[in-house]
């Protein structure tokens, strides 16, 4: 049986769950549009591997010349690795998922500069890092205000002047070693 992990963390399914992201509906076409640098029966294979693990659902079907044109939306509650498979994959497991993700933002990243027109202060993007201190359940709250912030966003759908967004997280705690700052602890409370 195929993990979600295993599943979502290959670069072609991944690449095909971000292009859904955020309500979108994308026949096959669309999505070769999206992803040019994807064979298409490559691509046709990953998106019938999500279709069929019910990670994309088909919402209408239309004749194309002869062919049946689907479009698909992610069903976003599908879309994601449960904390028990996190918590069960090893490190070189997560190196390889880790590694896949960052490959797919440096992927996206290009894509926007290639477009020859990129103006990060024009187009609101960037890259950024902030170092907080945070107990576990503070954290926690972080996190659920952050995801009910943009939520209404994600949810909001296309519409005149509204442009595409991708927010992407990395979460990590500072690593261990180095020098200590007065006040700072390992101890994670329970």
């Amino acid at each position: 049986m195929t993990t979600s992990a295993e599943l979502l963390l290959h670069p072609v399914r991944l690449r095909v769950v971000q292009a859904l992201l955020g309500g979108r509906e994308l026949t096959t076409a669309d999505l070769r549009a999206v992803l040019t640098d994807v064979p298409p029966a490559t691509l046709y294979r990953q998106v019938n591997t999500l279709v069929v693990a019910g990670v994309l659902e088909v919402t209408a079907e239309r004749r194309v010349r002869g062919a049946v044109e689907r479009t698909f939306r992610l069903r976003a509650e599908r879309a994601s690795v449960t904390e028990e498979e996190l918590a069960a994959m090893s490190v070189a497991e997560h190196r390889v998922a880790f590694t896949t993700f960052v490959a797919g933002l440096l992927a996206d990243f290009d894509r926007y500069l290639a477009e020859g027109d990129a103006d990060l202060a024009r187009d609101l993007a960037g890259y950024r890092m902030a170092g907080f201190y945070a107990t576990d359940a503070e954290l926690r709250q972080v996190i659920t205000t952050i995801q009910e912030a943009v939520r209404p966003y994600a949810q909001a759908g296309p519409g005149p002047g509204r442009t595409r967004r991708l927010l992407a997280t990395i979460l990590l705690p500072e690593p261990t070693s180095g020098p200590r700052i007065a006040g700072e602890t390992d101890e994670r409370p329970g």
